[in-house]
């Protein structure tokens, strides 16, 4: 077989495409694929026939052959329409305005996809940094147009830091998925109302429920935006502003009791913040002496542990009742840090009954927010919140980011 009919063949080339040579550098190691049109080709559209107005020289790199890079060269005819636009007719073996071809960028996106960075990608298939980020910008349009986002009910909605400082995003996830739909600058009602308003309206009515943290900014743009739509509050999050408020008082009855000279609290911090049944016996050991000491600390932290069941009620009456009980005990406690954080939660407790019907969390989002963490970390940051956002949802977007061969 002559190398022309056997990259012709390669390419799935027919009428009225065809190889015209092929030539190899060993020295550069590289190898040309010189593809030609046939002359007197014919093309037309609905309105009719189309004269060639020009000829482009184009060339596109393609799968290496033996260790060779390779690369396609071809021009390409520019027909003119009836009303006087042009355009480069389609060549069968690239997308328009790629520069690579359909095999190529297949390849490329499995590469780039299973490495740690789009450096170390960028490196194994031999390209610069602003090409790799070029197909995974087209490869996510590519998978944005393809996705289906029909019968989603159940939305988690959560914050992303982006730069330093108080610098956020805002991704939004579908929660049966463990999919990212959509990624704002932001974490305000406006960055809420943008994620919401990227699902169309109908897809949009589809929506029972979606879970957020105690924020206000993103409850308000739900119920504008999915008014239909229940709040229900995340008990990670709620479990956060309970571990805050025992760190607090840790930290503080501490400093108290050094100046006394008293060093039970010293280095017991993570003790506090652990699950019990996650330590070991020694450990255990000390954190029980401490639990039975007089202390604010323990107090606060029996407080917290006691609401940690509310989520193992059996239905939203069940929930009430024992909501109700434990924060009657939540507040004679005198604790004033406990009794901020539980009139806090019964000004929410709507949002927190509404677990036992939906029974979601952001537990989803969490585990998506620490893939993107290793996602910024491995890119170390990113300057652009475009390239941010591009790099989450080719990640983590569960797109169908292939072209069509």
């Amino acid at each position: 077989m002559r190398d022309t009919e056997f990259f012709e063949k390669a390419l799935g080339l027919g009428t009225p495409w065809r190889v015209k040579a092929v030539t190899m550098d060993v020295a550069k190691r590289r190898v040309e694929v010189e593809v030609v049109c046939e002359a007197g080709t014919v093309w037309g559209c609905e309105e009719g026939r189309l004269h060639i107005q020009s000829y482009e020289e184009r060339q596109w790199r393609h799968l290496d052959t033996m260790q060779f890079e390779t690369v396609i060269k071809a021009r390409v005819p520019r027909v003119k329409h009836p009303d006087g636009r042009t355009e480069m007719v389609k060549v069968p073996w690239a997308g328009a305005r790629s520069r690579f071809t359909l095999l190529f960028e297949c390849w490329a996106i499995k590469v780039l996809q299973a490495s740690r960075s789009i450096s170390e990608g960028c490196d194994l298939l031999g390209l610069d940094w602003s090409s790799g980020q070029r197909i995974i910008n087209q490869a996510v349009d590519r998978g944005l147009e393809r996705r289906s986002l029909e019968g989603i009910e159940w939305i988690g909605m959560d914050e992303k830091s982006f730069g330093r400082g108080h610098d956020y995003i805002s991704v939004m996830n579908d929660l049966d998925e463990g999919r990212v739909l959509e990624v704002r600058p932001g974490r305000d009602v406006q960055s809420g109302r943008e994620l919401w308003q990227s699902l169309a309206q109908e897809q949009r009515s589809q929506v029972k429920a979606v879970a957020i943290d105690m924020s206000a900014g993103y409850e308000a743009a739900a119920r504008q935006e999915v008014p239909q739509a229940q709040i229900v509050y995340d008990m990670f999050h709620v479990s956060k502003s309970w571990n805050e408020a025992v760190v607090k008082f840790r930290r503080e009855e501490h400093r108290r009791l050094s100046k006394e000279g008293d060093e039970r609290l010293k280095g017991s911090r993570q003790l506090w913040l652990y699950n019990p049944l996650n330590l070991d016996d020694e450990r255990m050991e000390g954190f029980q002496k401490l639990l039975e000491e007089n202390l604010k600390t323990s107090r606060a932290w029996v407080v917290k542990e006691n609401f940690s069941d509310f989520w193992n009620q059996e239905g939203t009456w069940q929930g009430q009742q024992y909501f109700s009980a434990w924060y009657g005990h939540a507040i004679r406690t005198r604790l004033e840090p406990i009794k901020k954080v539980a009139r806090s939660l019964k000004r929410h407790i709507e949002g927190l009954l509404n677990y036992f019907t939906h029974r979601i969390s952001n537990a989803m989002s969490e585990s998506l927010n620490s893939r993107i963490q290793s996602l910024k970390a491995n890119a170390r940051g990113f300057r652009t919140f475009e390239n941010y956002r591009t790099r989450i949802l080719f990640f983590l977007g569960k797109l169908d980011l292939k072209p069509a061969l």
